[in-house]
């Protein structure tokens, strides 16, 4: 007996249309807002508006900053904002002293004295700029920074705001975190490491 022929149950059916276009869009919009949510709490990239950290940073060179990288140490290189009259505007400078250091210039070799102890900053410092050209002798209060530029001659940094409030001193809090990256131009890519001469300060 010859039976009636059904349809093939395994058929497949017509797929949708549309959802891969959909899928695309929703990864395209995750990566979206992980990159956002990275750029806000956890990785930032800063330029460079002034020659005042050449030759370590040069103008429209460009930095990722660490945004939890944790408490600033002597020798880190930190953005930050607090010296303009907003407050509102990204600075950066390297860390010279902590709370509590007592910070100086100069000794009878023109160096700067952190705790007694004096800074080697041939690594960093701009050639033919001294440490200083002004004589200072601060405490650092707890809680801030003392920051200066590696071109100390063309630096408007702790110095250049000692007569304002604050004393030339910045907020630990006002530091938005540490740059660890110089990614542009691609030819002067750096991985930024704390000079020696900070781990003999005491």
């Amino acid at each position: 007996m010859v039976g009636t022929k059904k349809p093939d149950a395994g058929r497949d059916k017509p797929k949708k249309k549309g959802g891969g276009f959909r899928e695309t869009v929703l990864l395209l919009i995750l990566g979206v807002g992980i990159a956002l949510l990275l750029q806000q709490f956890v990785i930032g990239s800063f330029y460079i508006p002034s020659g005042s950290m050449e030759n370590t940073l040069h103008i429209d060179d460009r930095v990722f900053v660490n945004k939890l990288s944790g408490k600033p140490e002597r020798g880190d290189i930190v953005v930050f904002r607090g010296w303009d009259a907003d407050g509102n505007e990204d600075t950066i400078k390297r860390v010279i002293g902590v709370g509590g250091d007592k910070v100086a210039c100069c000794d009878s070799k023109r160096r700067i004295t952190v705790n007694g102890t004096p800074l080697d900053e041939s690594s960093y410092l701009y050639p033919g700029d001294y440490p200083s050209e002004n004589s200072f002798k601060y405490t650092v209060p707890p809680g801030k920074l003392w920051l200066m530029g590696d071109h100390r001659s063309n630096s408007r940094d702790s110095r250049a705001h000692v007569d304002e409030p604050g004393g030339g001193f910045i907020s630990e809090d006002a530091v938005i975190g540490k740059a660890v990256v110089r990614y542009w131009p691609l030819s002067r890519g750096l991985i930024f490491t704390k000079p020696e001469t900070f781990d003999k300060v005491k």
